[in-house]
């Protein structure tokens, strides 16, 4: 079978299953509808708050989209293995290399395109929210980086879960890792740290350094989605070793 062949039968799959559209779909509500109600409400920073920034401002529903691109990429890999599906695939697709490269790439163009969507929209629609004098231009710096670092987090968040999910084959292990790792341990490691510095390696808090308009911690917006796709890597590769080396 080609790599396009590929491509298309996973498409197939996912427009065919509501839990997998339902989940990629949720990527933009979640992320943009938190985000209006935030921006609408509050419209300008607390009076105390020194370290203001706009750009991020804008993306106060990320931690809940991630979550559903984290869902979607978990979902689409691990509904292989109910009920012995993925000897169906392998049947079709014999070279599990192409078969796992175009469930991937499938994923990860969905989630890009969904996540563009989504970045624009929650950006422009923030910054319009805001009181007057608060909110910035899509030309001004750190803007236009920061709507496409998005889409880029949230795509690199569903091939980690991809990749997790084909080595745990368990849509319910991977979240069970998952879950903590963005949501917990980042607030932990940074209590016990202290400085916080430590925390800005985990996934979570390394991806979402490319939407600030000024990063001044110790990763820049770039090194720390450079982290992102380290992590991300070591996932979908362990996902590639389970999957070449088990029977299915």
């Amino acid at each position: 079978m080609s790599f396009p062949a590929v491509l298309h039968a996973e498409w197939i799959k996912i427009r065919s299953l509501r839990s997998l559209t339902g989940s990629l779909t949720a990527i933009f509500p979640m992320t943009t509808g938190l985000t209006v109600l935030v921006c609408a409400a509050l419209g300008r920073p607390e009076p105390d708050v020194t370290d203001f920034d706009p750009v991020l401002f804008s993306y106060y529903g990320l931690n809940f989209g991630q979550m559903a691109a984290i869902t979607f990429g978990a979902v689409t890999t691990a509904t292989e293995y109910r009920n012995a599906g993925i000897r169906v695939s392998l049947t079709a697709v014999p070279r599990r290399g192409l078969f796992y490269t175009g469930k991937l790439a499938v994923i990860g163009g969905l989630v890009f395109a969904v996540g563009l969507i989504t970045s624009l929209t929650s950006f422009l629609a923030g910054q319009a929210l805001m009181d007057e004098g608060f909110g910035i231009g899509i030309g001004d710096p750190g803007a236009l980086r920061a709507v496409i670092g998005c889409a880029l987090h949230l795509t690199l968040c569903s091939l980690l879960a991809a990749g997790l999910a084909t080595v745990l084959r368990s849509v319910t292990g991977a979240l069970s890792v998952l879950v903590p790792l963005f949501l917990i341990l980042p607030f932990v490691v940074g209590d016990v740290s202290h400085d916080g510095g430590a925390a800005e390696f985990l996934p979570d808090r390394a991806g979402q350094q490319i939407l600030l308009q000024d990063s001044s911690g110790t990763l820049g917006a770039w090194s720390g989605m450079a982290v992102l796709v380290g992590w991300t890597v070591l996932a979908t590769g362990a996902g590639w070793w389970a999957l070449r080396r088990r029977d299915a």
